[in-house]
């Protein structure tokens, strides 16, 4: 890890920072909008207000958005940058503050702004980290407004038109942690939504009123870290199981919620074991030497509930079951491709990080799901919900 840079995801390291108290009679919620394999967080920021529209991503621990100006490398945005010489209310953070000093010992610029440096699969965000004042609206309709320490971007390489990103982990950089909120919940709509309507947006909630409850709730534990950090023990395709772990039991701590990545990706082996069950299962015959697909596992036929398997995730005390809607997705749309939702993390980007982690649990296969994240009991929960209907 070079120095400086916070890599992502599901590995941040851990900062203090004390947030403010949202009221139990005000919910915060913000519109959320799929794109690209991303869901899109709207948030405003800056007097005067400024929308902007970052990846809702629980396996990071920052605010940040692209501002003006940004480098030639800037990949150009569908939105408009944010202009803090526009803005009554924002400020640039000292590199001799606590806040910076916390931010992996605090970097300095030469008029002694606060430096950082965010790390990602696409690319690598720097700027200056700097407060401001952003609003998001409620449950009641009205606006809720927030203090916040947040990454204004100038040297981004990140190669994809919409690069802002709204960190949900549990560490103290990130929004949920901002704005004192104990809890939030999200509704994510099936990948390629946005193809068939994109009129349909869903929701994520903070603090009291956000919890998941009912009939068809299911919880597993997280483990202790910035980042929700669980233990899947194994996934059933139909009635057969096969374990995380062929030659003993599954560690703890193997597999992150990260809603910043689209796969859900697992160990080589247990990949492997998994992908021979679900061949099994599907009576069509895949694709073969296709070199726009390499290995994945994809059909021309599209896999529905009526000849495709229901795989069923179990977590540590919870079973969540999968429905080829949540397994099966048509990466490009012009094509006729329906292919597998998960991945080899040997054969996909993923590998580049390394042993921070097992696996990965994406955001494909969190759709149609209302998630509830739990600092306090340190529980994460899963609801079956149709989430255009929310």
């Amino acid at each position: 890890m070079a120095s400086g840079v916070i890599f992502h995801p599901c590995f941040l390291l851990s900062y203090y920072l004390i947030g403010l108290l949202v009221t139990a009679h005000n919910v915060p919620q913000a519109q959320l909008t799929p794109y690209n394999g991303q869901h899109l967080m709207k948030v405003s920021i800056g007097t005067p207000p400024v929308d902007i529209y970052g990846a809702a991503d629980t396996g990071s621990n920052l605010v940040w958005t692209p501002c003006v100006p940004c480098n030639d490398y800037c990949f150009k945005q569908i939105h408009p940058l944010f202009d803090p010489k526009k803005s009554s209310t924002y400020s640039e953070i000292s590199c001799h503050s606590e806040k910076c000093q916390l931010w992996d010992g605090g970097h300095c610029s030469p008029q002694n702004s606060c430096i950082y440096s965010s790390g990602y699969i696409s690319g690598l965000s720097q700027g200056v980290l700097a407060k401001e004042k952003a609003t998001i609206t409620s449950t009641s309709g009205q606006v809720v407004s927030f203090d916040i320490a947040f990454g204004c971007g100038h040297n981004n390489t990140l190669h994809s038109d919409v690069q802002a990103t709204i960190g949900l982990g549990s560490g103290p950089l990130s929004f949920v942690s901002q704005i004192g909120s104990k809890r939030f919940s999200y509704c994510l709509l099936p990948y390629g939504t946005e193809y068939t309507d994109p009129s349909i947006t869903s929701k994520i909630s903070f603090g009291n009123g956000s919890e998941v409850v009912g009939d068809g709730v299911v919880s597993t534990p997280f483990v202790a870290g910035d980042q929700y950090v669980v233990t899947l023990e194994g996934i059933s395709v139909g009635d057969t199981y096969v374990s995380f772990n062929s030659s003993g039991k599954a560690s703890k701590g193997n597999m992150c919620i990260d809603s910043g990545s689209p796969m859900l990706a697992l160990p080589p082996d247990f990949y492997d074991r998994l992908e021979v069950e679900v061949k099994k299962h599907i009576s069509i015959d895949p694709i073969k030497d296709d070199p726009n697909l390499g290995t994945r596992l994809c059909y021309r036929t599209k896999i529905t509930n009526e000849n495709g398997p229901i795989l069923t995730v179990h977590f540590e005390g919870a079973d969540v079951e999968l429905k080829p809607i949540q397994t099966f997705n048509r990466p490009v749309k012009e094509y006729e491709y329906y292919c597998f939702g998960i991945t080899n993390t040997a054969n996909s980007d993923l590998a580049s990080f390394g042993d921070h982690y097992q696996g990965i649990y994406g955001n494909y296969v969190q759709a149609n799901f209302l998630i509830g994240f739990d600092l306090e009991t340190r529980m994460v929960s899963f609801k079956p919900t149709d989430c255009s209907k929310l």
